[in-house]
C-alpha cells in the first residue's frame, strides 16, 4: 500500500514538474497565455505587481496548508497504527493562533491593494481629457480640450461577415470583430483621463494593455486613467464588458497610440476637417437680394 501511495506521488511531482518546465513554451506559443498581461502603462504594470505579490502570497499559504495535511494523512494512518486523540476538544491558544495568522495575512495583502487602488483613482496630472460614452451598439468620444468628436463603431467589413448566411469566412477578415472603422487616437507618453459614460444601458469600457476597465452607466461619470509608454506605440484592442443587449459582441474598442508629434498633426488635421463639415455654406447672391436702384439692378 505504502509503495502504491508514493508512486502516485511520483507521478504527480513529475507531472508537475513537466507542467513547469512548459508554461514558458506554452506562453511563447500565442495560445499558452496563462497570466495576465504587464501591459504598456504604469498603472498596469501596478495592477501586475499586485497580482503577482497576492498570487504569490496565495501559493505559499496552499504549500503550506496542503503540504501540513499530506504529510498527517501520510504519517498518521491507520495502517501504520496511528489511533485518534479524541480527549483534545478545546485549545484557547490554538484559537488565537489560527485566528491571528490569517488577521495578519489579510493586512499585509490589504495594504499594498489599498495604495493599488488609490493610484487607479489618482487622474490629477492628466494633460488632457476624452470623453466617452458607451451606446448600443458602439462608442462615441470626444475630445475635450482638442474640439474634436466622432463616433467608432464595429469595421464594415467584420460586420458584413458577421451577418447570417452572408458567405464570408470570418478567418479571411483581419481581426475579425476586433476591428472599428474609427480608432481612438491618443499620444503616447502622456497622461490621459477619460471620462466615461453610458447613452443607454450598461457598457463597459475595457482595454487589458491599459489596465483600464470602468463601467459606462447612464446619468453617471465614471474616471479613469492610462499613460502609455513613449516607446510603445501601436494599435490596441479591447472590448465591451458589460452584456448591454442584443450585439453586445459587436462593439470592439481599438487605441492608435502614436508618437506626441504624430498625435498633435492628427487633431489639428481632424479638428479642421470637422470644423469645415459643420460651416454653414454661403448663401449665393440672387436678384432677390439686389436693392432696387443700385448700380447692379441698372
Amino acid at each position: 500500500m505504502m509503495t502504491m501511495i508514493r508512486s502516485k506521488i511520483a507521478r504527480l511531482a513529475a507531472l508537475a514538474s513537466t507542467a513547469c518546465l512548459a508554461t514558458p513554451a506554452l506562453a511563447e506559443s500565442g495560445w499558452g497565455q496563462l497570466n495576465m498581461t504587464e501591459g504598456v502603462t504604469a498603472i498596469s504594470r501596478r495592477i501586475y505587481g499586485l497580482h503577482m505579490e497576492i498570487f504569490e502570497i496565495c501559493v505559499a499559504i496552499a504549500v503550506v496548508v496542503f503540504g501540513v495535511m499530506i504529510w498527517s494523512m501520510v504519517k498518521f494512518r491507520k495502517s501504520k497504527g496511528a489511533v485518534a486523540d479524541t480527549t483534545l476538544v478545546h485549545s484557547t491558544r490554538v484559537e488565537v493562533i489560527w485566528t491571528a495568522i490569517p488577521v495578519v495575512i489579510l493586512v499585509v495583502m490589504a495594504v499594498p491593494a489599498a495604495r493599488t487602488l488609490v493610484a487607479i483613482e489618482n487622474t490629477t496630472g492628466t494633460k488632457m481629457s476624452i470623453k466617452i460614452t458607451g451606446f448600443q451598439w458602439g462608442w462615441q468620444y470626444e475630445y475635450l480640450d482638442g474640439g474634436v468628436t466622432f463616433i467608432s463603431r464595429l469595421d464594415r467589413k467584420s460586420d458584413a461577415a458577421r451577418e447570417l448566411m452572408s458567405g464570408i469566412d470570418p478567418t479571411t477578415v483581419d481581426h475579425y470583430l476586433l476591428n472599428v472603422d474609427h480608432p481612438l487616437v491618443v499620444p503616447a507618453g502622456v497622461k490621459v483621463r477619460l471620462l466615461i459614460t453610458g447613452a443607454d444601458v450598461i457598457h463597459s469600457w475595457w482595454m487589458p494593455a491599459f489596465g483600464v476597465k470602468k463601467d459606462a452607466i447612464p446619468g453617471f461619470i465614471n474616471e479613469a486613467w492610462f499613460d502609455v509608454d513613449p516607446d510603445k506605440t501601436g494599435i490596441y484592442r479591447g472590448q465591451c464588458a458589460e452584456l448591454c443587449g442584443r450585439d453586445h459582441g459587436f462593439m470592439p474598442i481599438v487605441v492608435d497610440v502614436r508618437s506626441k508629434a504624430d498625435f498633435d498633426a492628427w487633431l489639428k488635421q481632424e479638428a479642421a476637417e470637422q470644423k469645415q463639415a459643420t460651416a454653414p455654406a454661403a448663401a449665393p447672391a440672387t436678384a432677390s437680394t439686389v436693392t432696387p436702384g443700385t448700380p447692379a439692378a441698372q
